[in-house]
């Protein structure tokens, strides 16, 4: 079965609004855990706008699980990581001064890059996963680069979904299919909802592990967070 990884930036960001700690993404990360999620995800930014330099290291005793990083690969976030040692660690393009992730790497353009950062993780024992868009050429690139998975940027295929749902799958089952030959694990994240993710389950072949933050946690407000990451967990 597909992992459910959930993201835990949105419990950051109401906790940062108010100050203090309340709501826990400490408690957070060990009930969603407990609710049945396979994994949990953080996304450290610089300006540590929701999830800060301290949760990444606070959290990290109580993972059961397996935790997933992500970020933009500066010498910060490189360091944070190597100390932090998770279970994988997820590359993505992103700029300090965006809002949220908006586009998969030019694996192709920054190969030797993404080649001599990929080469330290797995040095130290992290399983590696770069964000990339679902282009053939993209993923063929990300093979080279060393990298143990990609992660589907599902965007396109969110906003397209209700629209043309077959149209809307097709380029990423093409993706999945080219990174199963070339022996490239499969996650996938961005707008994965209760709407959208069986379909985007049962048409990827191999798909690993989904990572979803900002809809689940949203859902969880009016649903309560363990019947929602439960009906996420049905979807796969």
């Amino acid at each position: 079965m597909t992992k459910l990884s959930v993201n835990i930036n949105k419990i950051a960001t109401i906790r940062n609004a108010r100050g203090g700690n309340t709501p826990s993404v400490f408690e957070a990360a060990i009930n969603c855990q407990k609710f049945g999620a396979d994994g949990i995800t953080i996304h450290p930014r610089p300006d540590e706008r929701h999830i800060t330099k301290k949760d990444v290291y606070d959290i990290k005793p109580i993972i059961s699980t397996e935790y997933n990083i992500e970020g933009y690969p500066s010498d910060d976030f490189i360091k944070i990581v190597l100390e932090v040692r998770p279970e994988q660690v997820t590359l993505v393009p992103d700029g300090p001064d965006v809002i949220t992730s908006c586009a998969g790497w030019d694996t192709k353009k920054f190969q030797d890059y993404l080649k001599e950062i990929i080469s330290v993780f797995k040095e130290s024992g992290i399983r590696t996963s770069i964000f990339v868009d679902p282009i053939i050429p993209m993923v063929e690139a990300a093979k080279k680069c060393g990298t143990d998975r990609i992660e589907l940027y599902t965007e396109d295929y969110a906003t397209n979904y209700a629209e043309n749902k077959e149209n809307a799958i097709l380029p990423y089952v093409e993706a999945a299919k080219k990174a199963t030959e070339l022996g490239i694990g499969i996650n996938a994240g961005h707008d994965l909802s209760l709407e959208n993710l069986e379909y985007f389950a049962e048409e990827i072949p191999n798909l690993a592990e989904v990572s979803i933050g900002h809809a689940l946690i949203s859902d969880a407000l009016y649903l309560g967070l363990e019947n929602a990451i439960q009906m996420y967990k049905r979807l796969l």
